[in-house]
């Protein structure tokens, strides 16, 4: 399985995400929204927490169709509030180490729960 980075020349450059992911494999995996809560089923204290329980819980379910983070060729992200994007970023960087997978931001006034602040949903390629 190959996932190659497509970066074309006169597009903005990216610091954390590729622009495309170019795969070719035979397994994919469509992951749903992976939520802030933690194994208690209770949302985290606060943005870091949240994102650090959604990270854990989309890696979960990678591992669980048999992948990895390395796997991940998109990630589409929902926050809750503008101010939270450096700690989202944050616990992205830690979660995904050097790879960079195609990535979408995005802010939405609410999500399913209003304790809820971080949703963050992938498509993975093996």
């Amino acid at each position: 399985m190959t996932n190659t980075p497509v970066n074309p020349p006169g597009t903005p450059a990216s610091l954390a995400y590729s622009q495309g992911v170019l795969s070719e494999g035979r397994k994919v995996l469509h992951i749903s929204g992976q939520v802030g809560v933690g194994p208690d089923g209770k949302a985290g204290s606060g943005i870091a927490e949240q994102c650090r329980f959604a990270w854990a819980n989309l890696a979960a379910a990678l591992k669980a169709g048999g992948m990895e983070i390395g796997d991940l060729v998109k990630i589409t992200s929902f926050l809750t509030k503008a101010d939270d994007i450096a700690a989202y970023r944050e616990t992205r960087g830690a979660a995904l180490g050097a790879h960079k997978p195609a990535s979408t931001l995005i802010v939405v006034s609410a999500l399913a729960d209003p304790g809820w602040l971080v949703e963050i949903e992938g498509v993975a390629i093996r």
